[in-house]
């Protein structure tokens, strides 16, 4: 049996695993040990789940033992449970494939999230303010930092553009599923006759990128200063603080002017750099495995209109799954849990499906 023989390799790697964590060398070693102890935690669920499963088909053996004994009341017993433990072992073939599905290398990542007001004019900045700030207080319920990295007001409290970072394990993992175009529906605050307008932001998730996973050469930049400006232009210092970086190879433009230090500045834009060349490069591959791609939901077309927000109903669309949720004024103040479990799921029950076509 296929299955059965994969998990028996990942048991004896856990416990090969195990026993070297053991050993003195390992102990006096933080990076081995560190390195060792998240494969042994990866592999955790797995030997769990297996340890249930292999458990559940000695006991549908012990009862087919029962079944064909002479024993007529405990083999009536016996056929109750068997159907039971057929029931539980299916359910746990289920959670062991999901479990062994590949995994997002970039999952546990922290993410750079860009927002960027569409068609709609000053709503359309609005509305991005308002998806700035669901990411933020999701954030926060899940305890992780947000940092702004660059952002471009509006006089009204809108954002044309903000890119920010949100730093926590597991970032990328809940909300890669994000990028696309947001669709919002309801009347502006500045429509005097009640109208319902329809407007756009567009969104894009990136992966945190370190330096091992993307090499950024000091002479491929065009690296220019100038001053920083709040809402309406008005100068929030007067020194060249402010920071723009053009990686020449590829044209990708970045800014940074949130920190008052120029060098502050100049950090943040080359962590920005790193994370859209490294999402330029996820994008190139996945291109290049378009079938792999199709049963993925977090790696569509970024001009993807992906969901609907009406205010006037509380109603929330999402166009990818079919999931429409009466409950958009929580989902605005951050309670985004029902739909990353919604997304999630339909992505694995794709990745599953593709793996018995």
């Amino acid at each position: 049996m296929e299955l059965m023989s994969k998990l028996i390799e990942i048991e004896k790697s856990y416990k090969e695993i195990e026993a070297r964590m053991g050993e003195q060398d390992v102990a006096n070693d933080q990076h081995e040990m560190q390195s060792l102890g998240k494969k042994h935690s990866d592999l955790t669920p797995i030997v769990e789940a297996f340890i249930k499963y292999e458990s559940a088909l000695q006991e549908i053996e012990d009862s087919k033992e029962l079944i064909a004994g002479d024993d007529k009341e405990m083999a009536d017993l016996a056929k109750e449970e068997l159907s039971l433990l057929e029931s539980q072992v299916e359910e746990l073939e289920k959670e062991i494939q999901i479990l062994l599905l590949p995994k997002d290398i970039n999952d546990d990542r922290s993410v750079i999230i860009e927002i960027r007001g569409g068609a709609g004019g000053d709503e359309a900045a609005l509305f991005a303010a308002n998806l700035f700030r669901m990411y933020t207080m999701f954030a926060e319920r899940q305890r992780w930092k947000t940092e702004i990295i660059s952002a471009n007001e509006t006089g009204i409290g809108g954002y044309k553009e903000i890119v920010f970072k949100i730093d926590g394990v597991g970032a990328y993992s809940n909300l890669k599923f994000e990028s696309g175009v947001h669709r919002v529906q309801r009347v502006p605050e500045t429509e005097a006759s009640g109208r319902i307008h329809t407007s756009t932001a567009t969104v894009a998730v990136l992966p945190e990128a370190a330096e091992v996973d993307i090499e950024v050469r000091t002479e491929d930049l065009k690296i220019d200063t100038y001053r920083a400006s709040g809402a309406g232009g008005q100068h929030v210092n007067m020194t060249d603080s402010a920071v723009r970086i053009t990686h020449v190879p590829t044209g990708i433009v970045v800014t940074c002017q949130d920190e008052r230090s120029q060098i502050k500045n100049r950090v943040k834009a080359l962590h920005f750099l790193r994370a859209k060349l490294y999402d330029a490069k996820l994008q190139k591959q996945n291109a290049e495995m378009a079938a792999e791609r199709k049963g993925q939901i977090g790696t569509g077309d970024r001009s993807e209109r992906i969901r609907t927000y009406n205010y006037s109903q509380n109603r929330i669309s999402d166009h990818r799954i079919n999931l429409t949720l009466y409950k958009l004024d929580q989902i605005m103040d951050g309670d985004i849990y029902e739909l990353i479990r919604a997304l999630s799921d339909a992505d694995q029950a794709e990745k599953l499906k593709m793996l018995t076509v």
